[in-house]
């Protein structure tokens, strides 16, 4: 703070009951609020109380309830509250609940209209003042002389309504807290029935009435927000005429601006904004009736759905993946018409097979090939796929396949005769001889004495593969000499 700059002198002292009061520091002593000081008394004597307001605070304080500020009637500070004169105020403090109940004994001996509510010691004990409230004027002389006499002080009577008197004594309101008067309210404004119409408040004085029996304080706290909001809604001051018959109002809710109305016998009510209310009585004053109280319904345009707004709709992806699982066909060869045409050819037999293997190919058998070959036909499955070592030897031991037998890998002799049991090499004719050939692909009856089958190029390459594949490499000296021991029939 700067060094030429003066405090405001007066602070604002606290006592019993929620009492305050000005009193000047004259002395410039250093105080806080919430320190006990010793304060000069009416007339004689000293008290105690609190600091609760001090600096420029306090100046604004005495312009609201409109103290002067250089009044003479302003007294001092007189010190700092000792230790000594804080026990002398706590013993005098416990006199004052049974001088409270002695006092209120006398009343009843009197039969004095009064009722008694408090008793504040002087903190020297030199003087007693008595709180009481009472509806009519009271004659409380003989009552000051046995109340002196008997307590042996100066006694001073001091009446108070009835919200003081809440005030002094404190207590819990309906909404849970403590009291208002009692805490941080000072001065009392009248309140009146007109703020709880004002706010549609049941009048109900059960409710509407605090502790002290009169209207509740808190009832002027909203006052003035419920007035601006009053000023949009309409005064219904007659019902509202429509063809049904008058609609009466029942209730409003003044922040929402909504207003309910029931006709007359019925108990169903009807909710108007302030527009349409506004609306029916410009109707009634052109001597116009609604037909009913709410406004027609307009059929709402139907808004787009979501999948609208997006790219497609959100089961795109679904009917996605639906089109691409198409049921499985066979695909057509790129072959030509010709082999499609064509009627499948029936299955050649074993022997057939085995002879066209075995053999080498003639001009025709050459030239049916290619027919073959150009038409794709279907790949030999389940035992013609086999290699024809397998079929021949399936069950066999591998102790007839050798090079001391001078035949091919497969157990066959170079005549085209397959030898016998265990190597003896008697010659057994070769299986399937008696059945009738194949025919071609192309429907001619093969040439030829023996009936042979046309060689299948493809076929022989993939038995040679498969046997390949799972025999390993074949010899060079029988693989060779079978080949070789073959010769072409002439026709």
């Amino acid at each position: 703070m700067p060094v030429d700059f003066k405090e405001f002198d007066i602070v604002e002292i606290r006592f019993k009951g929620g009492r305050k009061d000005f009193y000047r520091n004259t002395q410039r002593l250093p105080l806080v609020t919430g320190d006990a000081v010793v304060i000069e008394a009416a007339g004689n004597g000293w008290h105690l109380g609190h600091v609760s307001l001090k600096g420029e605070l306090v100046r604004l304080q005495m312009r609201k309830k409109k103290a002067p500020v250089d009044s003479n009637e302003i007294r001092g500070v007189l010190r700092v509250a000792t230790e000594q004169d804080v026990e002398r105020w706590q013993a005098v403090r416990d006199l004052e609940t049974g001088t409270m109940f002695r006092a209120r004994s006398v009343v009843e001996e009197l039969r004095l209209k009064m009722k008694l509510s408090d008793v504040e010691y002087q903190a020297d004990r030199t003087r007693a003042t008595f709180f009481y409230s009472a509806d009519d004027r009271v004659d409380f002389r003989d009552l000051i002389k046995r109340l002196a006499d008997e307590f042996r002080v100066r006694v001073e009577m001091r009446q108070i309504s009835l919200r003081h008197e809440a005030g002094r004594l404190g207590g819990i309101g309906s909404c849970g807290r403590e009291l208002c008067c009692s805490t941080w309210l000072t001065d009392f404004k009248s309140v009146s029935t007109t703020a709880a119409r004002y706010q549609n408040l049941s009048l109900n004085p059960a409710k509407l009435s605090g502790q002290c029996g009169r209207l509740k304080c808190c009832l002027n706290y909203e006052l003035d927000t419920y007035l601006d909001a009053l000023k949009d809604i309409p005064q219904v001051s007659r019902p509202l005429q429509t063809e049904k018959g008058d609609a009466f109002l029942q209730k409003t809710d003044i922040f929402k601006k909504r207003m309910w109305f029931a006709f007359r016998g019925d108990n169903n009510w009807v909710m108007l904004s302030i527009d349409r209310v506004r609306e029916i009585q410009d109707l009634n004053k052109r001597s116009e009736k609604p037909e009913n109280l709410l406004a027609p319904v307009l059929e709402a345009e139907r808004e787009p759905e979501v999948s609208a707004h997006v790219e497609g709709n959100l089961d795109r992806l679904d009917d996605k993946i639906k089109g691409s699982k198409r049921p499985k066909r066979k695909k057509k060869k790129e072959g030509g018409s010709t082999a499609a045409a064509l009627p499948p050819a029936p299955r050649a037999s074993t022997s057939a097979r085995a002879e066209s293997v075995t053999k080498a190919p003639t001009a025709d058998s050459a030239d049916s090939a290619e027919e073959t070959t150009a038409g794709e036909p279907r790949r030999p499955r389940g035992a013609a796929a086999r290699p024809l070592n397998r079929r021949n030897n399936r069950g066999r031991g591998e102790s007839s396949r050798g090079p001391e037998s001078g035949s091919k890998a497969d157990g066959r002799r170079s005549d085209g005769n397959t030898l016998g049991p265990e190597g003896t090499g008697e010659a057994r004719p070769p299986r399937g001889e008696g059945r009738p050939p194949r025919a071609s692909a192309g429907g001619t009856p093969p040439e030829g004495a023996a009936g042979r089958a046309p060689r299948d190029e493809n076929a022989e390459r993939g038995s040679r593969g498969g046997r390949s594949s799972r025999r390993g490499p074949r010899r060079s000296g029988g693989g060779e000499g079978g080949n070789a021991g073959s010769t072409p029939a002439s026709a």
